[in-house]
């Protein structure tokens, strides 16, 4: 073979598995609770909510694992004092912050119902917003589910860009727009609550480079590349299709200036900065006051539960790993000719 067909040959190599990752962290039942925290702090998104530690949450039930099961729940039995504490439930964040990687979450439930904020996010919680945050997933029972960037000063996104979503915003800045960020709306009901649920849920995967952020929703109903519902240990993104949300870098947003390593993170609160809105709250066609109805409705939040099968994340070492190997056996291969 030719040196120069060698060369076109190692380029080909090396873009089709630019996008190959390999399982790093394989969250599942008991995993959750030895790799994550529990943190029970005062909600920065001021929800009426009382997040408990790891103990609490296992002795009351709010928190619980098998083989293959993590449940996270609000507690839904106790009518609460307007000047005590918000409703009981959970957040947990990994112990292990992510650069460059694909984050895929196996849902079967999730939260559904009025005041409901469920949210499947990641943040650097220590630099915020200077770190970023990618939220995934949206609040209420306002169906479709919108993916959203919250950045620093100087993000913000083209209005036309290729995805199945719909913009909802293009600024990403935190302190524009009330913080709205620059959001997409998901084509489809089934990528959020009670219509996710019926569905026996799905998978949501994000994609984060310092070139994009991608973010997916994949639900049961249709076919799912093999790779994602299986739990493969390697996944290629460019098999994917075009994604449900995408936020490129540009002259207008460095993307790998704006995201430092981020936790991720999986809890549930209630009302507070978002769907706690009134517009967002009654939009949603939820009744009255949104304090008032966490407050008195207990049995409301029967089904305001997470059921996550895995989280899983996969870095580029792997893939890297085989492009190199897959190289250098071109390489050899050229000394011949």
């Amino acid at each position: 073979m030719h040196p120069t067909s060698l060369a076109a040959l190692a380029l080909c190599v090396s873009q089709a598995l630019a996008a190959i990752y390999t399982l790093s962290d394989n969250y599942v039942g008991a995993a959750f609770l030895a790799a994550w925290q529990h943190q029970a702090i005062s909600d920065p998104t001021h929800g009426r909510v009382n997040y408990v530690d790891e103990a609490t949450a296992l002795a009351k039930n709010l928190t619980f694992v098998s083989a293959d099961t993590l449940i996270l729940r609000a507690d839904d039995t106790t009518v609460l004092d307007p000047v005590g504490p918000g409703r009981d439930s959970v957040r947990i964040q990994s112990l292990k912050s992510y650069t460059t990687h694909v984050a895929i979450i196996d849902v079967r439930h999730m939260p559904q119902g009025c005041s409901t904020w469920p949210a499947f996010w990641e943040t650097d919680g220590n630099d915020w917003p200077d770190g970023g945050e990618v939220d995934i997933v949206s609040v209420n029972d306002a169906s479709p589910n919108t993916m959203t960037l919250h950045t620093g000063a100087n993000c913000s996104m083209p209005a036309s860009r290729p995805e199945t979503g719909t913009p909802t915003g293009l600024d990403c800045d935190v302190h524009t727009d009330d913080n709205a960020g620059c959001g997409v709306r998901a084509p489809g009901a089934d990528s959020y609550g009670a219509p996710l649920n019926a569905a026996g849920g799905g998978w949501y995967a994000m994609e984060r480079t310092d070139a994009f952020v991608k973010v997916w929703f994949f639900p049961r109903s249709i076919a799912t590349p093999l790779d994602v519902a299986s739990g493969a240990p390697f996944v290629d993104t460019d098999s994917w299709g075009t994604p449900t949300a995408f936020f490129p870098s540009t002259a207008d947003c460095d993307v790998g200036a704006q995201f430092d390593a981020n936790n991720i993170i999986i809890n549930l609160t209630f009302c507070g900065d978002w769907a706690g809105v009134p517009s967002v709250y009654s939009g949603a066609g939820c009744p009255g006051d949104c304090v008032d109805f966490v407050n008195d409705n207990p049995a409301a939040f029967v089904d305001a539960y997470w059921d996550i099968a895995a989280v899983r994340v996969y870095e580029t070492g792997g893939g890297l790993l085989r492009h190199r190997r897959m190289n250098d056996r071109l390489h050899r291969r050229s000394n011949f000719y």
